[in-house]
């Protein structure tokens, strides 16, 4: 039986990339985290590409990247912004479980620090509370499983996906 990947899909800071490797190594299958695969194609770091290119333009490139994505076997993490581009999500469920990390606002806001940094993608004048609340909406559309991760740690919630996807 071909082994399934899993999609990691959450707002920034939730620890998609962190848990991501672990649940992998857990797994025995690889790992793969779409803002790096970005950065590597595009030779530029995820603010930089923003920067350039502008919110859509950025949301085409990660919507082809994660278009692109065929593994036989992966954990892949995404960007959080990832549900903002339908195709690219129906081509990922078409091949793998796409498990939505879920965090409340108040630990995202606590977790992110400078998020511009971190290319985190915003629209002029929106804040993270208006991010949070459009983007909440999508990750349950496009979920098929939704991990709460509140008050857990990577242990615990990498034994429980692995338990969910398992059974």
């Amino acid at each position: 039986m071909r082994k399934k990947s899993i999609v990691l899909i959450g707002m920034p800071g939730v620890g998609k990339s962190t848990i991501g490797v672990v649940l992998a190594k857990n797994l025995g299958i690889s790992f793969i985290d779409s803002d790096l695969v970005i950065q590597e194609r595009e030779e530029k770091k995820l603010h930089e590409i923003i920067e350039e290119r502008g919110l859509e333009g950025f949301l085409d490139i990660e919507g082809a990247v994660n278009a692109s994505l065929n593994p036989k076997a992966a954990v892949i993490a995404t960007g959080g912004s990832a549900v903002y581009r339908e195709e690219a999500m129906r081509h990922l469920s078409g091949f793998a479980i796409i498990c939505y990390l879920r965090l409340s606002y108040e630990s995202i806001s606590e977790r992110l620090g400078n998020f511009e940094e971190r290319g985190v993608v915003l629209k002029e004048s929106q804040s993270l509370r208006e991010l949070y609340d459009e983007r909440v909406p999508l990750y349950e559309q496009y979920s098929h499983m939704t991990v709460d991760c509140e008050g857990k740690n990577i242990r615990e919630i990498v034994f429980e996906i692995a338990k969910r996807i398992k059974s």
